[in-house]
């Protein structure tokens, strides 16, 4: 005969039966004890006599629920994650489960299954962490229950100075009120470090603007610039950290204003454009940038690595076409649902000529300015102009790649200087060719060399430091 095991509850009831059926017991008190009515205490007297100890085991025992998903698909879950999708969150793990490999479980089944296999998230938080590593050791019977850990005795004091908290904001009110602006250098892709230069805005959470380079650079952060000033136009305020690309002072005064200090031509956009510029150099001033540069290498890299993406140029169009349009579509709120503060888009050309990169220098005696190992010669209407040596410059190098220069009260076309000439006039065929004319902008654009140089000197005063 088969053994009957019951548990406790099921013992309680049973003992409790037998006591009252053999020795006639009252069967109120009987209720009283096991908190059930006089007619459950007949029916359970009637199943007593008729099936003894066997019939006060549960009728679901053993028994499957209708609900239980099949074991296959949680070994599926466990070696698609060993293999294909080691390094995702749960949660992202989740997303791509269900778009990827039709796979619909609900996030707690994902987390059970994954965390009985000893397989945590990567974003499991510490005390998560210290849990499944106590409960290893408990398995492993390392340790025991009765040994304790070290208990802080008293507290004396939870209260800290302003200065060393980091107290929680409210959010602006208005859409492009604040972009908060960082870059992150982590390996996105291939086997090389790249930078992602991203922007975000306060109050929306709004992912404006992201660009891969190779380096956190003027480049990365103008190529931000230009899609927020295209897609949704002037904002009100950057706050961004203590970068060279925002922040850069020369320890020598006088070579604050020489080619090498492009850096901080940011601000000089900024400035023309009418952006306040604001940096701190506490990250946890700035803390949604930072966790969505996290949220970004949690699940960016990935999606790179799932696309066989290697290249600089494969990872900016699936960052800019695919990637943040998903990520705003499923973190950000709907920033067409709140009150603007961005100004209109400027015009393709006040864009292009405003993210410029400007270098100050001097014609030579050949009347010719040398720009990045080359040389090159003012024209205005194809028509060569002449300047007196050391006439001070100042060479702009447009956003699209044109050159200019600003001299004086004009603005000139900059055109490279062979070494030797591409066409012989004694040799070669004449073929007509019609030059399409460049559009040079007017002078109503700060380029003067010295309105140049006296904000390259007072920039570094005008920022708002946190």
């Amino acid at each position: 005969m088969r053994k009957v095991e019951l548990r406790m509850n099921e013992l309680l009831k049973f003992e409790t039966i037998k006591e009252l059926v053999d020795h006639n017991g009252n069967k109120n008190r009987a209720a009283q004890k096991l908190g059930i009515s006089r007619r459950q205490i007949d029916r359970l007297i009637i199943i007593y006599k008729e099936k003894g100890k066997s019939g006060f085991v549960h009728g679901n025992r053993g028994h499957k629920p209708q609900k239980t998903l099949d074991k296959s698909i949680s070994e599926n879950i466990i070696l698609l994650y060993k293999n294909k999708y080691y390094d995702f969150n749960f949660n992202h793990y989740k997303k791509f489960l269900e778009t990827k490999e039709n796979i619909f479980v609900s996030y707690k089944f994902i987390y059970n299954t994954l965390t009985k296999e000893g397989i945590l998230s990567p974003k499991a938080r510490k005390k998560t962490k210290r849990e499944y590593a106590k409960n290893k050791l408990l398995e492993e019977k390392k340790i025991n229950l009765t040994m304790s850990d070290e208990q802080i005795n008293t507290i004396v004091n939870h209260e800290v100075t302003l200065e060393d908290s980091h107290p929680r904001c409210e959010k602006p009110k208005y859409f492009g009120e604040i972009i908060e602006q960082d870059g992150s250098i982590h390996i996105w892709f291939g086997d090389i470090k790249t930078c992602l230069h991203l922007a975000i805005d306060k109050a929306t959470s709004t992912i404006v603007g992201a660009w891969f380079d190779y380096q956190e650079t003027l480049n990365g952060y103008y190529h931000v610039l230009y899609q927020i000033l295209t897609k949704y136009g002037i904002p009100y305020k950057f706050f961004t950290d203590n970068r060279t690309v925002f922040n850069y002072i020369s320890l020598n005064p006088d070579k604050r204003t020489s080619d090498k200090d492009v850096l901080t031509q940011y601000g000089y956009a900024c400035k023309q454009l009418g952006i306040d510029l604001e940096t701190s150099s506490v990250s946890q001033a700035k803390g949604l940038i930072e966790r969505t540069n996290g949220t970004f290498q949690g699940r960016l890299v990935q999606e790179l690595r799932l696309e066989n993406i290697t290249t600089i140029e494969e990872a900016n169009k699936y960052l800019t076409e695919v990637f943040v349009p998903e990520f705003n579509k499923e973190f950000a709120l709907d920033y067409k649902k709140f009150p603007t503060v961005f100004e209109t888009c400027p015009s393709e050309e006040k864009i292009n000529y405003t993210l410029a990169v400007l270098s100050p220098r001097k014609i030579d005696n050949g009347n010719s300015i040398k720009y990045k190992n080359k040389y090159y010669q003012p024209y205005i209407n194809n028509d060569l102009k002449c300047f007196a040596p050391k006439t001070e410059c100042l060479v702009i190098k447009a956003f699209n790649g044109d050159l200019l220069v600003a001299i004086d009260e004009q603005v000139l076309e900059l055109k490279e200087l062979s070494r030797n000439e591409r066409f012989s006039n004694n040799f070669d065929e004449i073929v007509e060719k019609v030059e399409k004319i460049k559009y040079i902008p007017p002078m109503s654009h700060p380029w003067k060399i010295n309105s140049f140089k006296k904000q390259m000197q007072r920039s570094h005063y005008y920022h708002k430091y946190v």
